[in-house]
């Protein structure tokens, strides 16, 4: 990426092709800035407080067209390993999730929920709920070792109605889509990857067979909410244990890995990368997002690294990381490359980004610092 060794933010391209307007269907957003899921932890028993509401009503305030919320927690006992991570289940948790929603959609903003499982990558006893064995595909970590039994039917088919669940509740408090985790190693995608799944009834065996999963959910979920209500999903190659993995090595395997979850109803592809200038594969520029958007015809969200002159490292790794320009970005939003933006770290220590970037301030954009992580700005 031209300009990634530059510890100051300079811009000479145009950052109007950022603040033009989107529509998919019902959901108009004013620009193409979306606020990307972070894990946060800030909500104790799982219960979003006051201090959430105004965390994300501060980046609608200031001019991000939609917010993806941090991974919220399906009705599970082992979706999770953390009792602070919110859930988008029960009567406390949904209450506080509906005050973020209406504080946000008062500011003009739009947001939608990112639902969550992490099967294998959370121990065996672990809290909330110790006495709930991790779940996944085959039972196998993401290093592949055998950790637990493969999930049987009823706890796929529980997993699947906890989802569309979750997907009813989001439409009915007031959530403007929903968005599936289904990257990086956490459930959805152990099923999706051959070295996590190495089931050989219908949901293993080829990359096909191994979208069964997720295209159960997803068409569970638009059960649930009905035609109109947007379902995206966010999709990886690497996973936090492995960045140099790939579901996909071929444009061939990514169609054939895209084609049955397009069929089940997903509307947008949120496509995980690290550095976003990065090519996917050999012989062509487009990243992640640009090739998803090719296959597809999909609209798609691109991430990674966005403003920011040092990569993304899984769970952030404490590291700091100066601000830098976005002209690539810019360039490659007008080509049609892709069609939304995820601004992640950037955002989450300074809430004021989007509108900083609008007014051309890119002298008052904050370097995200480690100690960012510690507090909701």
């Amino acid at each position: 990426m031209t300009n990634q060794d530059t510890n100051q933010a300079t811009n000479s391209h145009s950052v109007e092709v950022l603040f033009s307007p989107f529509s998919l269907g019902n959901l108009s957003l004013a620009n193409r800035i979306v606020m990307a899921p972070m894990t946060r932890a800030f909500s104790p028993g799982g219960v979003p407080g006051q201090d959430v509401v105004d965390y994300y009503r501060r980046r609608a305030a200031n001019g991000v067209g939609l917010i993806i919320t941090e991974g919220t927690l399906i009705n599970h006992p082992a979706a999770t390993d953390n009792a602070n991570i919110p859930n988008f289940h029960g009567e406390e948790a949904l209450a506080g999730w509906k005050r973020v929603a209406d504080a946000v959609h008062e500011a003009g903003g739009r947001i939608v929920p990112q639902l969550w499982h992490v099967g294998m990558t959370r121990m065996n006893g672990s809290l909330p709920h110790p006495e709930a064995p991790s779940i996944g595909p085959s039972g196998l970590n993401l290093l592949g070792e055998q950790v637990n039994e493969p999930m049987t039917q009823a706890e796929i088919d529980q997993v699947v109605q906890a989802f569309a669940q979750a997907a009813a509740d989001a439409k009915r408090i007031g959530f403007d889509g929903i968005e599936l985790h289904g990257a990086h190693g956490y459930l959805i995608d152990q099923f999706l990857w051959e070295r996590t799944n190495q089931r050989t009834d219908e949901y293993g065996g080829d990359l096909k067979a191994r979208t069964r999963f997720a295209v159960e959910i997803i068409e569970a979920c638009r059960r649930a909410v009905g035609p109109e209500f947007p379902i995206i999903i966010r999709l990886s190659q690497w996973k936090s244990s492995e960045y140099t993995a790939k579901l996909a090595a071929t444009p061939e395997l990514l169609g054939q890995l895209l084609a049955p979850l397009v069929e089940a109803g997903v509307d947008v592809f949120h496509c995980s990368t690290r550095r976003f200038w990065e090519p996917e594969f050999e012989g062509s520029s487009l990243n992640l997002a640009g090739w998803v958007k090719e296959l597809t015809g999909k609209p798609t969200i691109t991430v990674g690294s966005v403003g920011l002159d040092d990569e993304f490292m899984g769970s952030f790794r404490g590291k700091s990381a100066g601000t830098s320009d976005i002209n690539e970005l810019l360039v490659r939003l007008e080509q049609n490359e892709f069609d939304l933006v995820a601004i992640g770290r950037a955002l989450l220590v300074d809430p004021a980004w989007a509108e900083k970037v609008r007014g051309e301030r890119f002298n008052e954009l904050l370097p995200f610092s480690a100690d960012a992580l510690q507090r909701l700005y």
